[in-house]
């Protein structure tokens, strides 16, 4: 055997490590188990008929048929709920009426949260962890009693017509509450937290030394700011916005408690479909049409960035 034919051995540092594949496979084995099973088995659903039984839709698989019975199983599957969504104006309704208050919650949460982030940025170092607690400390409470919380303050007479009417700025109780405007207040108020830590964390890294150079250069302050500061938190802006755009698409108890018959959005109509109807193939079929308006934007957006980063490197 000629030495161009020999292999060279293989070095200790080289040698496949169990341990390191094994800590790549658990978070996939933990995606197949908590999101994609669970997405198969409603995508089955939603092909499936409603029926009154338990479960309450067909077929159901029969695993002691073997093959054939499971050939016989997919071959009664339908797409007549999908076309029943294409029918019915009220699911489109549903859709768009969930994608606008997310995207007028989102700006909303936006436009509050990230003063307050960059407050927390420019803070001195000492005081930016109890300005972090106070972000986090909402969470110690249970979601649900701080929106209950809300109708107390909403009501007519509730804390906030009542100090209204304290100060003169009105002479009768305000209806706040069982309208947008309620429900917008509660998801601006629940959803901070999920937009002002992303951009605290992209705010704080930033090197401040290129504010003084643009300060040196005699670049004004609000012009630095659009120029420097805002290009630099883009990062923490968009993961921000995806933080509360996607929950809020899907919110149910926000407009449960808060907002009124006149507001309508997908999570309600979930709950309708598989709670008061019991029509567990159609509320599949809007769960899996409302994952994907969500989830092909972000693909697409990943893609997007990939192919910038590739051109810039």
């Amino acid at each position: 055997m000629s030495a161009t034919d020999r292999s060279p051995p293989t070095a200790p540092g080289n040698r496949p490590n169990p341990a390191r594949w094994l800590v790549v496979a658990i978070p996939y084995l933990w995606l197949f188990l908590l999101f994609l099973v669970p997405f198969v088995i409603v995508i089955k659903i939603s092909l499936s008929l409603t029926a009154i039984a338990q479960p309450p839709y067909t077929p159901v698989f029969d695993l002691a048929g073997g093959i054939g019975g499971l050939i016989d199983a997919i071959s009664e599957f339908t797409v007549e709920n999908y076309l029943w969504l294409t029918e019915d104006a009220l699911y489109a309704r549903a859709y768009l009426s969930s994608l606008t208050i997310a995207l007028v919650s989102t700006a909303l949460v936006l436009l509050v949260g990230y003063p307050i982030a960059y407050g927390m940025a420019r803070a001195p170092k000492g005081l930016q962890p109890t300005l972090l607690m106070l972000i986090i400390l909402p969470f110690w409470t249970s979601f649900l009693i701080r929106v209950y919380a809300w109708i107390g303050i909403l009501k007519k007479e509730g804390l906030l017509n009542q100090l209204l009417l304290w100060i003169g700025v009105i002479s009768e109780p305000l209806t706040i509450l069982n309208t947008n405007t309620a429900v917008y207040i509660g998801i601006v108020y629940s959803y901070l937290p999920f937009m002002v830590l992303p951009l605290y964390a992209a705010l704080e890294r930033m090197d401040r030394t290129l504010l003084e150079a643009a300060a040196d250069l005699g670049c004004p302050p609000i012009r630095a700011f659009w120029k420097i500061t805002f290009p630099l938190s883009l990062p923490g802006v968009i993961a921000g916005c995806f933080l509360v755009f996607i929950p809020v698409t899907g919110e149910f108890v926000i407009p449960d408690l808060l907002g009124g018959s006149d507001t309508l959005m997908i999570g309600k109509t979930l709950w309708a479909e598989f709670f008061a109807n019991r029509d567990w193939p159609l509320a599949s079929a809007v769960a899996a049409v409302l994952l994907v308006i969500l989830v092909v934007p972000i693909v697409l957006f990943q893609n997007h960035e990939m192919k910038r980063t590739e051109r810039e490197a």
